[in-house]
């Protein structure tokens, strides 16, 4: 009886969003930051260093995965908790609280966002609200107005946070009820790990000159907008940035959260 040759077969290699793989056709190199099913099978979309994106169909043999051709098969990971961006356990069907009497307020628009995208789901259970403080030179007025005390506390996270600096300067004596922190970068993108847009290092930018608008053309960025979509999406959760930066958000929200907490506890 006529027997129907096999194929060489591959082994099956589970993989996950974040496996680098190279496509065997075209040496295509990316990271899998999708799976998709359509009408004629599974596909993954990859995307490479330069963040060019491109959809291959799962077939057998058709990858390599550290030097070795496999087929690619994703991996089902068994039920666990879900994790919030900040690495917290997701609390299921729970209401956010109404907002507290306490804020955290952040130096810059980009700080916001990315506060906002990481630690968000954490701050409305707590009913903490984030606000933009729109520069630290209106850091007095605003406490002034806001007037913190017991019970009603004021965090504040300031970028280029350095002993001896302008910030510095403008964050002493603000009272045992305000908590500032900060991180030692010039701007929030640089607190982004460089090689989740594809970087070896950010570009080092001399004094006096527009950090962003250097960064962008040393990287041939059209302009600042489009450096911070870059910058935005390149963040997904707190391995995404630097640990300076995560302790100092770490910090004010358990200030503003925990009244047991002083604030020398926490500087």
């Amino acid at each position: 009886m006529f027997q129907q040759k096999k194929g060489p077969r591959y082994p099956e290699v589970e993989v996950t969003i974040g496996s680098v793989v190279e496509v065997l056709a075209d040496g295509f190199v990316g990271a899998i930051i999708g799976f998709e099913k359509t009408y004629d099978g599974d596909f993954i979309r990859l995307e490479d260093r330069r963040g060019v994106e491109k959809l291959f169909k799962l077939r057998p043999g058709a990858f390599l995965i550290e030097g070795q051709r496999a087929t690619l098969k994703r991996k089902i990971a068994a039920q666990q908790p879900r994790r919030s961006n900040s690495g917290s356990t997701v609390v299921e069907n729970l209401s956010a609280k109404v907002a507290a009497p306490s804020r955290i307020w952040v130096e810059g628009i980009h700080d916001a966002a990315i506060v906002e995208k990481i630690w968000g789901h954490d701050l409305r259970v707590e009913g903490v609200v984030v606000e933009y403080l729109e520069g630290l030179d209106n850091l007095s007025a605003r406490l002034q107005e806001f007037r913190p005390g017991p019970g009603r506390r004021i965090g504040v996270l300031a970028d280029h946070l350095i002993k001896g600096s302008k910030e510095m300067r403008l964050t002493q004596s603000v009272g045992e009820d305000v908590l500032v922190t900060g991180h030692p970068y010039i701007d929030i993108w640089a607190a982004v790990k460089p090689e989740r847009l594809g970087l070896r290092n950010w570009p080092d930018i001399p004094f006096g000159e527009d950090w962003k608008m250097g960064v962008c053309e040393r990287l041939h960025w059209s302009d600042p907008k489009e450096g911070w979509n870059r910058v935005y999406r390149a963040v997904h959760s707190y391995r995404d940035i630097d640990s300076h930066l995560i302790g100092a958000v770490e910090r004010l929200v358990d200030f503003v959260t925990n009244p047991e907490l002083k604030k020398s506890d926490l500087l």
